[in-house]
């Protein structure tokens, strides 16, 4: 078991062990228990009721955060012609054209944080599958990144705004960073409601007994805060009534 260092111990010293706590005061505490000397990452890690290897117990979509990430996020388009003019024009950071961008990513580079594509593109985007897709950074059409070049100034302004994606991973489990640890609690707040609604309802028809079996939040390197399920769902179905 790898040793932790006195920050994080006396961070863990806060959290009540076995207490599943309420969204807000979960937010506070893990504002509370930030150490690292640069604005950390909030984490939500969620073990889901789903079977992974069930084909109709699949979970993936998008969540546009209310109050963002933090953080500058950089976008990268594939485009050609018109569609890359209009990328541009919308703020795209990056615009792949051409063979020598398709290169340029084979050979290793991904120096931005989300890949949108337009649906004639992907015949070239398809062959970076081995590079983007274990980062996380393939276009897909659920993930609302492969869309149409009259839909793309939505797609990229979303995208820097603060949509995520989430998906189940293999093993069950859901991982979302929700903003930093410089947010205050009613913005961190918020955007887990958001992120909690998105979760609900996307919900595979297929699901089976408890939907939503754990969730804890952290910051990054801190310890874990559990959050009472049942409390999170209950205050993410106030915010839209």
């Amino acid at each position: 078991m790898a040793k932790h260092g006195k920050k994080y111990l006396e961070a863990k010293a806060k959290v009540k062990e076995g207490t599943f706590y309420q969204p807000h005061e979960a937010m506070q505490l893990v504002k509370d228990t930030t150490f690292t000397s640069f604005d950390a990452s909030v984490e939500v890690h969620m073990r889901m009721g789903l079977d992974p290897r069930q084909a109709d117990q699949q979970l993936r979509d998008v969540v546009i955060l209310p109050h963002g990430l933090g953080k500058t996020v950089r976008v990268l388009v594939f485009a050609q012609g018109e569609a890359a003019n209009a990328a541009k024009n919308a703020g795209a950071d990056f615009v792949a054209d051409d063979d020598e961008w398709i290169k340029k990513i084979e050979g290793g580079w991904a120096d931005f944080d989300v890949a949108i594509s337009t649906p004639d593109m992907m015949g070239k985007a398809g062959r970076l599958g081995k590079v983007l897709g274990p980062r996380g950074l393939m276009p897909n059409p659920k993930a609302g990144t492969v869309v149409p070049a009259d839909a793309l100034e939505r797609a990229i302004i979303e995208s820097k705004a603060g949509r995520i994606e989430f998906r189940l991973d293999k093993t069950g489990n859901v991982h979302c960073v929700i903003g930093k640890a410089s947010f205050d609690v009613d913005k961190l707040n918020e955007n887990f409601a958001a992120l909690m609604s998105a979760i609900r309802k996307a919900k595979p028809a297929a699901a089976k007994g408890i939907y939503l079996k754990k969730i804890t939040v952290a910051s990054t390197m801190g310890p874990g805060v559990k959050v009472d399920p049942n409390a999170a769902l209950a205050m993410e179905l106030a915010t839209e009534e």
